[in-house]
């Protein structure tokens, strides 16, 4: 979304058709009245910082996103952004390993808004090793310095040629890469959706039906039928944007064939 820095009724305005809220939604939401809304919308109401943050909360506007709201309303940032690797960061490193270190013998990693992979367990090398030299890999499938999850997943070139119920994966998949574009409204984000959607080949009409809490996929490996789900987990209360953004991504056996794969 281009968010106006000095214009805060544009941006309300915006997004709460975004998330395709009525005023009275809107103010039942955020327990405010709709009256209220409404002057905050023609600028009759100047909104103070908290009823920024509240209103932001009530349209689910991501934490990156909320600082450019508090900007266009005149108030300064209030989220920070670190670089995961910086020491204020450190406990948060220290946690998403542990969690990757637990979920071992079975692969897990951590991914940033743009898919791409900040940290990794021993069993995700494991996982890519299905595609054969993982660096060759990479590089095949357009590798620019940042391992992308999204894009190893749906190139040709990629891990999509051993998944053998990819007809099946490809449009739960899309479908949540899009979902994830649309919500956060960035625009960078729906140009990276268009160039990875552009890669598959998928039916005129789509399923309506939401999206799976988990997506089971069918790997071959050699000969060797592998069943796996993979679930997403996100940092719910952050307050930091980076933390915010991270999910990690584990991954499941489905069958006991499986799980002894990556036991052994």
């Amino acid at each position: 979304m281009n968010v106006e820095t000095n214009n805060f009724t544009h941006n309300l305005r915006e997004w709460r058709q975004l998330r395709k809220m009525s005023q009275l939604e809107l103010a039942l939401a955020a327990e405010v009245s709709q009256r209220h809304v409404s002057w905050l919308e023609t600028g009759r109401s100047q909104p103070s910082r908290e009823m920024v943050l509240k209103l932001s909360d009530a349209m689910n506007v991501p934490l990156r996103e909320r600082n450019n709201i508090l900007n266009s309303a005149g108030f300064a940032n209030i989220y920070t952004e670190k670089d995961l690797n910086e020491p204020a960061m450190e406990s948060v490193k220290n946690i998403l390993s542990e969690m990757l270190e637990h979920h071992e013998p079975y692969p897990a990693y951590v991914i940033d808004r743009h898919w791409n992979i900040k940290m990794q367990n021993n069993a995700t090398n494991i996982m890519f090793s299905i595609a054969g030299d993982i660096e060759t890999t990479w590089h095949a499938v357009g590798d620019t310095g940042e391992k992308n999850m999204a894009l190893l997943t749906v190139h040709p070139k990629g891990l999509r040629k051993y998944i053998s119920n990819w007809d099946k994966v490809a449009g739960q998949f899309i479908r949540r890469l899009k979902k994830e574009a649309l919500e956060s409204a960035d625009s960078e984000l729906m140009m990276r959706y268009e160039r990875l959607a552009s890669l598959v080949d998928l039916p005129d009409e789509q399923p309506t039906e939401g999206l799976l809490p988990m997506l089971p996929f069918q790997v071959d490996l050699g000969g060797l039928p592998l069943s796996l789900c993979s679930v997403i987990s996100t940092f719910g209360t952050a307050q930091d944007i980076t933390a915010h953004e991270l999910r990690v991504e584990t991954f499941y056996p489905m069958d006991e064939q499986t799980s002894k794969f990556f036991k052994e």
